[in-house]
């Protein structure tokens, strides 16, 4: 069996287990906003993970939790991005996998830093986030942690960013603010470069 651990930033750390008892352990690490629609500020208060993992199917999958900070990424100091990546580093040596939940804002930042310290880590490293938090009519909240848990589980090593279908590994990954999700540097440089739509109707 192996065990994840999320970390709140979030952090999952994943350890190999007896293989008879076909369970995943999963920790957790992680950093949390909460969101008021009517003053639209984001703040640090009620965690909505366990609200999120009880709509899941996780059968086979252990969790549990360990909180590392309580800060939107957007006030995270350079030692804040080292101490993750410095997280992540020590629980992927004990954990079969590692999972990061992270604000997007400064997620690449965390990313860089983590592939930076790690460039070769011995599992998977799975950072994941929420482009609307979980609070809002529509979010994206619940889809990212399901597709990191299940990404975690099958990617080889590396340092990874889990999100709206697709997993893309670091480095070289940034945010794509226009479009609300996380693309490589060069996709974006190609939308900015790349030929400029016209009204000409076809010849």
């Amino acid at each position: 069996m192996k065990s994840f651990s999320l970390l709140f930033c979030l952090i999952i750390g994943i350890t190999n287990v007896p293989a008879q008892s076909g369970l995943f352990n999963v920790r957790e690490i992680k950093i949390e906003k909460t969101y008021d629609e009517l003053r639209g500020v984001l703040s640090n208060h009620v965690s909505v993970l366990d609200v999120m993992i009880s709509q899941l199917n996780l059968q086979g999958v252990e969790l549990s939790r360990v909180p590392l900070m309580n800060k939107d990424s957007l006030d995270m100091s350079d030692g804040d991005h080292m101490l993750i990546a410095r997280t992540a580093e020590a629980m992927a040596a004990a954990y079969d996998g590692v999972i990061i939940v992270h604000g997007t804002d400064r997620l690449q930042r965390s990313g860089d830093q983590t592939v930076a310290l790690m460039p070769d880590p011995p599992v998977p490293v799975v950072f994941t986030g929420a482009m609307k938090p979980y609070e809002l009519r529509t979010t994206d909240a619940v889809q990212n942690l399901t597709e990191s848990l299940l990404a975690v589980q099958l990617l080889t090593p590396g340092v990874y960013v889990a999100m709206h279908n697709r997993v893309l590994q670091f480095p070289g990954v940034i945010k794509d603010t226009r479009r609300g999700r996380f693309v490589y540097a060069h996709e974006l440089a190609l939308q900015t470069d790349g030929p400029q739509p016209t009204n000409e109707a076809p010849s």
